[in-house]
């Protein structure tokens, strides 16, 4: 999932250069739905507050991109909410640390990288400032000025690694050294040591057997076991008590009615003109025939760039009342839009739909005769705390309540008594938890755990773990005392063996002497982190492999455990001299430089951070991911 959200975190420049900005990230005016907010920023850097718009549209871009591949889960989605966060933060950091020892991008080169961009190119496949305008309005952005300053923070962090980056070109020798090492490759013979090779196991002796319960006690002993009293009672015992009122379900049903009600759907396309007389100009065409579809492509739009998908009519905010009074197939007169003006075309009508009390009156007499119980459960808590207060035993406190009582003599941490049965208690995980946490002799307070159940205890005994009978461990015992001895001669076998191996230099001999067969390696390249081992040899032994000089022997466990593997050095190969000379070392060279750049980059952003000082509005970022994303 990591290597995902690199992949689709760029930054929003990085999806322009890519030429996406023709595709649609989202319906104008939804963020009118935040109004009232006195605060509508998602972070504050040192003195400077970042806009929730940015985030916003940073968020979609993301995540727009990424479930191009697979639609994302809720987790996805608020991982790459904190992806986006993080990002702009960085940014926003990073602008201001440079800007304070004087690093500046000139209007000049800012143009000259705006105009290069083939996403804003006309007709002409040059540089077209209404094209400009149309890209950047789909891409999210509110104003033209916005999209400058994205640009410009770009190219200054640009120019700043970059110049990071070829300052830190390593020599070329220095550069030799690692590529050469990175990419030697290597052979080998091997052997895999059969399980007769560690010779007969005798049986272990009683004192034998003794010594290894001993030094294996938590194995070999009895669980903990604890004797508790437990009340409880769960809102399903008393959900059948609770009578909800025919005016209290209707009273329910006006503060959730618009629960049941689904609002009107249209699916409709949008075509955004520069200027209201250019719109008109375009309503015009429409009024003497011409179609919507062919008026987007003499605009230079495919279908997926005008398309807005299925809105509400508030999902387009002042424009909706206008174009949900339109009939299936209309177009809106021109509407002002954030950036110029808007032609809106409703291509298909999904009617609302209301559920009626009748409808929904079953379900919510379930839903509030649960909620009564939850409350009743609540006074019966506190009912509970009193007649506790006045000096009663638990048990009797909590049968003057109406709450169920048992007590289990002895159970583990698994809810299972000493002849291995369940314990006569709720399956309850955070009951079984608490039991095992509370001090003994203390009676607790009543708490409710996510099953809405409420629940009393009092631990009144510990039966500390205590090693068992060898008698009752005996077979156990025995057959793990053989395996750890058979374990410990197969590895002084393969010692020896690798040792003799490396003294002969020869693995035939050996191989006959145990009854294995000698098997060649295919090419081996070192293991490196974060890459498949994809040899026949366990990642540890492949490692040994690449310290021992040509003929030498090493040995290692299989990847399962159960036996041992001697490895030859058979070849060693290094790549040619002559590629010192060669592009791919000095591109090398330039990719490590880079990479060191790009970490040195990282280090200033989070000190950056550091000393400017960062405050997350959690609210308004839960507001655009939804949900709890932290960052900071």
């Amino acid at each position: 999932m990591l290597q995902a959200m690199r992949k689709y975190s760029r930054g929003v420049i990085a999806t322009v250069f890519m030429g996406a900005l023709a595709l649609s990230f989202g319906v104008w005016g939804i963020a009118d739905i935040f109004r009232g907010n006195t605060d509508t920023s998602i972070a504050t850097v040192g003195g400077e507050k970042v806009p929730q718009e940015l985030f916003e549209r940073d968020y979609r871009a993301i995540t727009r991109q990424a479930s191009r591949v697979a639609p994302l889960k809720p987790a996805q989605e608020k991982a790459y909410g904190k992806q986006a966060l993080d990002q702009l933060i960085d940014q926003v950091a990073t602008d201001s640390y440079l800007k304070r020892y004087g690093l500046v991008v000139s209007d000049q080169e800012v143009t000259a990288r705006i105009r290069a961009i083939p996403a804003f190119a006309g007709p002409l496949g040059t540089f077209d400032h209404e094209q400009f305008l149309r890209a950047i309005q789909n891409a999210g952005f509110d104003s033209e000025q916005q999209f400058v300053d994205l640009v410009r923070g770009e190219l200054m962090r640009s120019q700043f690694l970059t110049a990071v980056g070829d300052g830190l070109e390593l020599p070329s020798g220095y550069a030799r050294m690692l590529f050469n090492y990175l990419n030697e490759v290597r052979a080998a013979d091997y052997i895999t040591l059969p399980a007769n090779a560690a010779g007969t196991v005798p049986t272990p002796t009683d004192a034998q057997l003794q010594s290894f319960v001993a030094a294996h006690a938590a194995k070999f002993s009895t669980p903990e076991y604890r004797s508790v009293t437990v009340a409880w009672l769960s809102p399903q015992d008393i959900v059948g008590q609770m009578k909800a009122t025919d005016a209290q379900l209707k009273q329910q049903y006006e503060a959730e009615k618009s629960q049941y009600q689904t609002p009107e759907k249209r699916t409709v396309e949008q075509l955004v003109l520069p200027t209201e007389a250019a719109a008109k100009a375009a309503r015009a065409k429409l009024d003497s025939g011409t179609t919507f579809a062919d008026l987007a492509k003499q605009q230079g739009k495919s279908e997926q760039d005008i398309s807005l998908g299925s809105v509400s009519e508030d999902d387009l905010a002042e424009r909706g009342k206008a174009v949900f009074a339109l009939p299936q197939g209309g177009v809106s007169q021109p509407l002002k839009a954030p950036v110029g003006y808007s032609l809106i075309h409703v291509v298909s009508i999904t009617p609302g739909t209301t559920k009626s009390f009748d409808d929904v009156k079953e379900d919510l007499r379930k839903e509030l005769s649960m909620q009564l119980a939850t409350a009743k459960l609540a006074d019966l808590n506190n009912q509970y705390i009193d007649e506790s207060s006045r000096g009663e035993p638990l048990a009797v406190a909590a049968r003057k309540v109406g709450m169920k009582v048992t007590r289990v003599a002895a159970m583990d941490a698994a809810g299972n008594t000493p002849d291995g049965k369940k314990a006569d208690l709720p399956a309850d995980p955070e009951l079984l938890q608490q039991i095992f946490k509370a001090d003994v002799g203390e009676e607790g307070d009543p708490f409710v755990t996510k099953s809405g159940a409420t629940y009393v205890l009092k631990v009144e005994g510990v039966q500390p773990p205590k090693l068992k009978p060898l008698d009752s461990v005996r077979a156990q015992a025995t057959a793990e005392w053989q395996k750890q001895e058979i374990a410990k001669r197969l590895e002084a076998k393969a010692k020896e063996l690798a040792a003799r191996a490396s003294s002969t230099g020869s693995l035939e001999a050996i191989a006959a002497s145990v009854g294995a067969k000698v098997e060649q390696s295919p090419p081996l390249r070192r293991p490196l982190a974060n890459q498949q081992n994809t040899s026949p040899l366990p990642t540890r032994l492949l490692a040994k492999v690449f310290t021992m000089p040509m003929g030498q022997a090493v040995y290692g466990p299989t990847a399962d455990g159960s036996s041992y593997i001697i490895a030859r050095v058979t070849g060693v190969q290094h790549p040619p001299a002559a590629v010192a000379s060669d592009l791919r070392l000095r591109g090398f060279a330039r990719q490590l430089g880079q990479q060191a750049g790009s970490d040195l980059g990282e280090n200033v952003a989070a000190a950056a951070r550091a000393e400017e000082g960062v405050t997350i509005n959690q609210q308004n970022v839960n507001r655009v991911v939804g949900g709890d994303t932290e960052g900071g």
